[in-house]
């Protein structure tokens, strides 16, 4: 009996700090029984982490009234949805709030804020959309089968550390 996989993977997960390590795990998971890759499997990995990670603050549901519950005031929820494409695998992470994604200028002083650099600078393509009647929005990334050249070491004059290597030491500095 052959076994085809579905098109699209998804998760919905409660947004607090372990849902980074979830997404993570989810995204491994899947891309090996999809047979994806490994160094494009890591480099999902490393995306997702980000895009989890920038959707996890803006997931707080909006109170509506004055007599909004407690409940209501929860954590919210964001969903990691998994697609193949001809061109790789397409990591997508939603959250309630409307707000585009706005990468920030290179600041090295700076402890956070790098996310979208590195998606920018990893994926095939990247964006988002504000999915209809739906409130919210969507950011995603394209992630091919091997990482764009020149993402496994130093630049030409071997001075800077490649966008792989800060994101792997990222990743793991969240998951401590």
């Amino acid at each position: 009996m052959n076994q085809v996989h579905p098109s699209i993977s998804e998760l919905t997960l409660a947004a607090t700090p372990n849902a980074v390590a979830w997404a993570r795990r989810h995204t491994v998971d899947i891309l090996q029984r999809w047979r994806f890759p490994p160094d494009g499997t890591e480099v999902a990995r490393l995306l997702i982490s980000e895009l989890a990670t920038n959707a996890i603050p803006h997931a707080r549901p909006t109170e509506t009234s004055e007599t909004a519950t407690a409940e209501s005031a929860g954590p919210g929820t964001i969903v990691v949805r998994l697609w193949p494409t001809e061109g790789g695998i397409v990591l997508a992470v939603s959250a309630p709030a409307p707000q585009p994604p706005v990468p920030r200028a290179d600041d090295a002083s700076a402890t956070g804020g790098r996310g979208l650099l590195l998606v920018q600078a990893m994926a095939t393509r990247w964006g988002y959309y504000q999915p209809r009647p739906r409130s919210g929005k969507t950011v995603w990334a394209e992630v091919p089968p091997r990482p764009k050249p020149g993402l496994g070491g130093p630049d030409a004059g071997g001075h800077r550390a490649a966008p792989i290597l800060i994101g792997r030491v990222l990743t793991g500095l969240r998951e401590l």
